[in-house]
């Protein structure tokens, strides 16, 4: 750049050159003047203007301000020359901020770029909209960098930039873009040939996935599909083997995509997961001699751990996986120990059984004492996760040892899982006092106030506890160097429940005054205002020391701070009433029991952990506080006007609500309804369907036949065969491509409204792509649990020119898993009697046409009948216009369910009377409503 224009050459050299400060400034400030001349006078061309402009953004790089050249800057990027419309991006991202006036005047210029056909163009658009952000430029832009992700001529470097640059804008502005609505268009350029595009929108679904779990839910099946494609099939550019693994960074960035949805319960999904997850682990069951080959393979290795302990914390995998771990945690490599203890940790949080973990339990305590401090860290949170009843002892202890050794940035977050884990684990409240006390006296500074908070509210609720805490807390006061918490915990304890032992041996109320008194000197004045409330108790409980305890009030009553004065007078006064008065022993009750709470001590330390933007999909402390956490965030994210935000609000205001429930027994948090955060209908909308008459009639016809076509149009064709037996059944869809090019792009879904009713699974995972003038088949299996009431949706999408995406319902009801029984006369009547009338008879009357010779179509009457796999029982009625039928539901939850059809039509009345009985009311009104459905669309 500076070779061509020889006065920036000049320039750069004339600074360089310049040997002190003084110098340098003069230089620029001489050159600064007359780049204003020139501007000034203008007539300038583009050559002038980019010469200018650099020397410009030479002199800002520098450090020096800037307050010239930003209209130039703005005309740059209109120039039709690369070399000047580069210099005016530059300086736009360089010398404007995002709230800058300049950048509307810009927004149109970069829109323009944006739609050329010119990838250079394009790409410095994108560069600018990422580095700038602005909200404006969000709001003006982001459609048309999506246009440019999603256009088919797009080249794949430019497709990354934009998916980028919409990653970008995102994470700034997120209510900006339309996630929801891009969704199906952005997850199918997950299948794109190049690997890079595949990496780059992968990113920018992980960021939108974790605030719509729900609209990208597709994505799951295809990260599973492009995993599959990399690890088992190998199906990859050489480019993109890092050291003979295949694509490390995708293959971690869909791991922990598939780890933001709840375990898939399509048994083909899992098959080819245990696949991939398996091959992953034995690829790396032995450490390479190579650096850069391990390090890919553990980056895929820990998220693939991750993986399968989300999946199933039980499965055998993970068995293999906590062996793998055992020996990451003892390696020499700083970042393999650290990752080994990480993961061990998910494990924890996540396993029914913490022995495994347990066995090395003593190399993740020397873990501790580990020359980096992100492997001490990690080694605490191992701790922390894997503390139970049976070690909580052991490791409460050790904990304690290293807190008096261990880093100023740890101790903080240290106090607070102490605590906890002494609270959560305790075998006995007196093993809690002491704990609680060390801690106290160890810490120091480093312990909240929500630790002696929480000390207070056990004691005061816990009566045999009372004495033995009185007596353990005035033992610590008598060492020379107590902490003010500790004085803080002697003063409560000791003034209510000092009483206790004031009789025994060293612990008299003149010892106990001494004691806590000799303290008061070095604490600040709202520590001394609760020892004045200890005091004033004791004037109560301990006559014998009340000239001493006045003596101190009236001294209080003239110091400077208010709180303490105002106390120190109304102290003085009560305790200068007579004797008999009995004011002073009501006003000194013993304080009642706390009500029942929640500790504010773990709201402390989730608030202090924060949380980063890739959310974690666990958090350490065990398997107790991940479902809790599960079950809060799901009911946080079900609550209307959810937002991206909506969880981390949740989470704040209960956080909140910890610490101020923990305080006295008011009740300061507000009495706002907080029922409207959780709603009883979590379940996925259902998609909308295709409709039309030819869709209807075909769809119609399959209900009562095995196969038939199911969908058609210009593009596409579906068909159907299907059998079924007892309660399972197999649908083969067959899916055509009618044009002259390849759908790509191309996914298969099954929406099923109750899944504990009915399970639809395909039989493998789909392909992607379906090439020309070809026909494609997928298996799917179905099962029957129980009675449902509504048709699985089968959704098609995929890319020809545009994205299409086709809802359809699949001919799959309850009656599909009927099989028809033969009875005679007498049985058949005397079982419709047996189940008798309503509720479990459903009847209905409508009205039926004549076919063309005016008589009752019975044929298709039969064939309805039949159709729906109940078997038509001869010479039951007497009327042979009748139709008697009978048939035996298979479920495999609800096991057999009986049913028995009568349709009488009327040829006179043009009337129908059908009814159906069941022994299950479910079954009947069900049946009723196909086959009365099918009787009125097949007439009309």
């Amino acid at each position: 750049m500076a070779a061509n224009m020889r006065g920036l050459t000049q320039f750069i050299a004339d600074i360089r050159g310049a040997r002190v400060r003084e110098l340098e400034e003069k230089r620029i400030n001489k050159e600064m003047a007359n780049i204003r001349k020139k501007f000034k006078d203008g007539n300038l061309d583009g050559y002038q203007k980019k010469k200018y402009v650099a020397k410009i953004i030479f002199t800002y790089i520098l450090g020096y301000k800037v307050d010239v050249g930003h209209m130039e800057a703005v005309n740059l990027i209109s120039s039709s020359k690369y070399s000047e419309k580069q210099i005016g991006y530059l300086a736009v991202t360089l010398l404007m901020h995002e709230n800058s006036d300049f950048l509307r005047l810009v927004v149109n210029s970069i829109r323009k770029d944006l739609d050329e056909n010119n990838e250079v163009s394009n790409c410095l658009a994108l560069h600018a909209i990422a580095n700038v952000g602005s909200s404006e430029m969000a709001e003006a832009l982001s459609e048309d960098v999506h246009r440019l992700l999603i256009s088919p001529t797009s080249q794949t470097f430019v497709k990354k930039k934009a998916a980028l640059t919409l990653l970008r804008l995102y994470r700034k502005h997120p209510t900006v873009i339309p996630a929801a609505e891009w969704a199906l268009r952005l997850v199918s350029i997950m299948d794109d040939q190049d690997l890079g595009v595949v990496i780059c929108v992968t990113s920018l679904i992980m960021a939108l996935a974790q605030d719509h779990l729900d609209a990208y839910a597709v994505c799951y099946t295809k990260a599973v599909d492009r995993l599959h494609r990399l690890v088992i099939e190998g199906e990859y550019s050489a480019t993109y083997a890092y050291y003979k693994v295949p694509s490390p960074w995708l293959q971690v960035k869909l791991l922990r995509l598939l780890q933001y949805y709840p375990p898939s319960e399509d048994a083909t999904l899992r098959s080819v997961l245990h696949e991939v997850l398996q091959t992953t682990m034995n690829n790396s069951a032995e450490p390479s001699r190579n650096v850069q080959h391990n390090n890919a393979q553990h980056a895929v290795l820990f998220e693939a751990i991750s993986l399968a302990i989300h999946l199933d914390a039980s499965s055998p995998l993970v068995g293999t996986s906590a062996v793998l771990l055992a020996r990451f945690i003892s390696s020499k490599e700083t970042n393999v120990r650290y990752l080994g203890l990480d993961t061990m940790a998910h494990l924890a949080a996540r396993a029914d059984s913490l022995e495994p973990l347990k066995k090395h339990q003593g190399t993740i305590i020397l873990s501790l004492r580990d020359k980096d401090i992100s492997v001490r860290r990690r080694a605490l949170d191992l701790l922390y996760s894997m503390c139970d009843t049976d070690n909580s002892e052991l490791i409460v202890g050790e904990l304690l040892r290293y807190l008096k050794v261990a880093d100023y940035a740890l101790r903080e977050e240290m106090v607070l899982k102490i605590a906890i884990l002494t609270e959560k684990y305790a075998n006995s409240y007196k093993w809690y006092v002491d704990t609680i006390l060390q801690l106290i006296s160890a810490a120091g500074d480093h312990v909240g106030d929500e630790v002696w908070y929480r000390v207070v509210q056990i004691v005061t609720n816990t009566e045999d506890l009372q004495e033995y805490a009185a007596k353990v807390v005035f033992e610590h006061l008598k060492s020379p160097s107590t902490h003010e918490s500790l004085v803080k915990v002697g003063g409560y304890i000791l003034g209510e429940y000092g009483h206790l032992i004031a009789n025994d041996t060293g612990y008299s109320p003149l010892e106990q005054f001494q004691v806590l008194h000799s303290k008061s000197q070095f604490c600040v004045a709202s520590t001394r205002s609760l020892l004045l409330s200890t005091y004033i108790k004791w004037v109560n409980v301990f006559p014998e020391i009340k000239p001493q305890l006045i003596n101190i009030f009236e001294r209080y009553r003239h110091v400077l701070d208010a709180e303490l004065q105002q106390r120190a007078c109304e102290f003085y006064s009560l305790a200068s009433r007579p004797d008999d008065d009995e004011v002073l022993q009501n006003v000194c009750e013993e304080m009642p029991p706390f009500p029942p709470r929640v500790s504010a001590l773990i709201g402390r330390l989730n608030r202090k952990l924060g949380d980063t933007e890739d959310k974690r999909t666990w958090i350490h402390g065990g398997k107790e506080m991940n479902l809790e956490r599960h079950a809060n965030s799901r009911k946080a994210s079900l609550g209307p006007g959810s937002s991206t935000t909506g969880t981390a609000a949740v989470a704040d205001t209960a956080d909140a609500q910890d610490i101020m429930s923990s305080l006295a027994g008011l009740n300061l948090s507000g009495s706002g309804d907080q029922s409207d955060l959780s709603r009883a209908d979590g379940s996925i909308v259902a998609p909308r369907v295709a409709v039309g008459p030819s869709v209807e009639k075909w769809f119609n016809k399959l209900t009562y036949n095995a196969d038939g076509l199911l969908y058609e149009d210009v593009q596409i064709q579906i068909g159907i065969k299907s059998r079924y037996q007892g309660h399972l059944g197999q649908l083969a869809i067959y899916l055509g491509n009618k044009i002259s090019v390849p759908l790509t792009s191309f996914t298969s879904t099954i929406h099923v409204n109750d899944s504990e009713a009915l399970s639809a699974t395909f039989a493998k995972i789909p392909p992607n792509t379906l090439v020309p003038r070809t026909q494609s088949q997928q298996l799917l299996h179905v099962e029957c649990k129980k009675a449902f009431n509504s048709f699985p949706i089968l959704t098609v999408s995929f890319l020809a020119g545009a994205h299409q995406s086709i809802s359809i319902r699949l001919p799959i009801s309850v009656t599909k898993f009927i099989e028809g029984v033969k009875l005679g006369q007498a049985d058949f009547f005397e079982r419709w009697k047996v189940i008798g009338g309503p509720p479990r008879e459903a009847q209905a009357v409508f009205p039926i046409p004549l076919d063309g010779t005016g008589q009752l179509d019975l044929v298709r009457y039969r064939q309805v009948v039949s159709g729906n796999h109940l078997e038509i029982l001869e010479d039951v009625d007497p009327n042979p216009s009748n139709l008697v039928a009978a048939g035996v539901l298979h479920t495999s939850v609800d096991g057999k369910v009986g049913c028995l059809l009568r349709l009488e039509p009327n040829r006179e009345a043009k009337l129908c009377r059908l009814t159906v009985r069941s022994t299950s009311e479910d079954v009947a009104m069900e049946v009723l409503r196909l086959i009365e459905k099918l009787l009125r669309s097949d007439s009309s």
